[in-house]
């Protein structure tokens, strides 16, 4: 995916979501690979209220946890629960990863729907707004090339 698809992809994401008359009260981005195509959903639908739900799952390139884990801080059920939350990711590509945030929010908010740029057939979760089906291995603009620092004992080239 290039910076110039993406901003299609998230266009035409939108516009399934506005098609289908679904109204958000807010989004809510899976951080890290969701946070851009949120904003961007979160532009062209004129929701403001964009939370971050940070999951860990992967740790490399088709490398992962066991299960998928919610790492601090949590959203604040008791302010959402009068409230149509869409859940975006720019992948499901095992769809752990959305399950879990799913099952988080089920029954405790008004209704949850899923949007992600790209879903991948043997994903648990199928989403409600896919703006590609897909198996190959996405390269996103985002995180195409490696960190330019060391983190967590992991050591990069610049």
């Amino acid at each position: 995916m290039t910076w110039d698809s993406f901003g299609l992809a998230s266009r035409e994401l939108a516009v399934l979501v506005a098609k289908d008359h679904y109204e958000p009260d807010l989004i809510l981005a899976i951080a890290r690979g969701g946070l851009l195509a949120a904003g961007a959903l979160g532009y062209a639908l004129a929701v403001k209220n964009v939370y971050t739900m940070n999951v860990e799952f992967y740790t490399g390139v088709d490398a992962r946890l066991p299960v998928p884990m919610i790492l601090p801080p949590v959203p604040d059920l008791v302010e959402l629960r009068f409230a149509r939350i869409l859940i975006v990711d720019d992948v499901a590509d095992t769809g752990h990863t959305l399950k879990i945030v799913q099952e988080f929010f089920q029954g405790r908010v008004k209704e949850v729907r899923s949007a992600v740029l790209y879903e991948k057939s043997h994903s648990v979760v199928r989403c409600d707004y896919v703006w590609k089906h897909t198996d190959q291995w996405i390269n996103f603009p985002w995180s195409d090339k490696d960190p330019v620092v060391e983190r967590a004992g992991i050591v990069r080239d610049a």
